[in-house]
């Protein structure tokens, strides 16, 4: 008699993506599963502050994307709340199946780390790791030889090579009211749409304000402030709302109604003026209250001295959002990888070069910001 192969395939599906409906699909038919339990995770370690859609549209919306009789979706690690462990799961569906033989399905990049997941032996008691292996990735074989250094054989591979495919990005346009069918399946696109799932009205209100290449950039914007946000502990919609309303004056003139009130600095460049309105307008206007998100949006263009993380990702991530080519943007975008600070320091010395050299004007607080990160970073 065959034995029986069970796959789990766990995570936060926040939202299901189509890729996660691939890779369970590749598992399948190369490893030979019976069937796969499919597991959103009540809580995940590392991923407090996202934006968190409720349990019960996260398990609706994998039932819609999971429609098949061998895949299950199971409300286990949800029901259980708290914190959910890789480790508990894979040992209450050992026991619940003692002659089946269960893996644990991953992307391949979480072989790498996962040595730090909690009580790793464990969940290999229990079940082998089954990760999907990209071609010619150099960097997963390494993961996968190290691997088996500290654990042994309970590991297989199985080939894929999937589409760069992110919810974070699913939940930006969801959140503007945007659409999401090329991201999820379509079944989820629909129900997100109908159900308003990580719908925010303040988002979509910003593109009426805009024209369609200034939203295009605000959604880019968006993708990267929300990619990084976790690093600097900033709660994803409160960085959104930021990244969301920074151009949100861009196109207003001072005597727009919409600035009625408004007591423009002296000396300010046309050019940089759309960061005070655009601070004054999210404060009247879209009611933001927060003194992060509102600073962060008055000096996103300008910079300034001793700007805070929040203001510091703002700014970068205008300048550095996947559309922009100007020359040396690559480098920026490694060095932002590595430390923001110091990216920001190296694009006000790239800034205040290229005016000076072409005899443009610098705005004065600009310049103040760039003298302030030369002490820290040439003294």
């Amino acid at each position: 008699m065959e034995k029986i192969k069970i796959g789990i395939f766990g995570g936060t599906f926040n939202p299901v993506h189509i890729e996660h409906v691939n890779l369970v699909k590749a598992a399948m038919e190369e490893l030979g599963l019976t069937s796969v339990i499919i597991m959103p995770s009540a809580k995940t370690p590392g991923k407090t502050g996202k934006t968190l859609a409720s349990d019960e549209d996260r398990l609706e919306m994998c039932r819609l994307a999971f429609d098949k009789p061998n895949m299950k979706v199971s409300s286990f690690e949800i029901d259980g709340g708290g914190i959910s462990y890789s480790y508990k799961t894979c040992e209450y569906y050992a026991k619940q199946y003692p002659f089946a033989e269960f893996y644990l399905i991953v992307g391949g990049d979480r072989v790498e780390d996962f040595h730090t997941w909690k009580n790793p032996e464990r969940i290999l008691r229990s079940a082998k790791l089954a990760a999907c292996a990209r071609e010619d990735d150099a960097k997963f074989a390494l993961a996968v030889e190290r691997f088996r250094e500290k654990f042994g054989d309970r590991i297989v591979t199985f080939p894929y090579v999937g589409e760069k495919v992110s919810s974070t990005r699913a939940r930006v346009l969801a959140g503007a009211g945007e659409s999401v069918l090329d991201l999820v399946p379509q079944k989820v696109a629909k129900y997100i749409s109908d159900k308003l799932v990580y719908f925010h009205k303040t988002w979509a209100d910003v593109k009426h304000f805009l024209k369609p290449e200034r939203w295009q950039h605000t959604l880019r914007v968006c993708f990267m402030t929300a990619e990084n946000c976790s690093r600097i502990g900033w709660p994803e919609k409160d960085a959104l709302t930021c990244a969301m309303l920074h151009d949100g004056a861009k196109y207003l003139s001072l005597a727009s109604p919409y600035l009625s009130g408004f007591k423009p600095p002296e000396n300010v460049p046309a050019a940089v003026m759309h960061q005070y309105t655009g601070a004054y307008l999210a404060s009247t206007y879209f009611g933001v209250r927060s003194e992060k998100i509102l600073h962060a949006i008055a000096y996103h263009t300008s910079a300034r001295p001793e700007m805070s993380p929040e203001e510091i990702l703002i700014y970068l991530s205008d300048m550095l959002e996947e559309g922009r080519t100007f020359p040396g943007v690559e480098e920026l975008r490694e060095i932002f990888y590595e430390d923001m600070q110091k990216c920001l320091y190296v694009a006000l010395k790239h800034q205040v070069e290229y005016l000076k050299k072409q005899g443009g004007e610098i705005y004065p607080l600009t310049y103040e910001a760039y003298e302030y990160y030369k002490a820290i970073y040439e003294s």
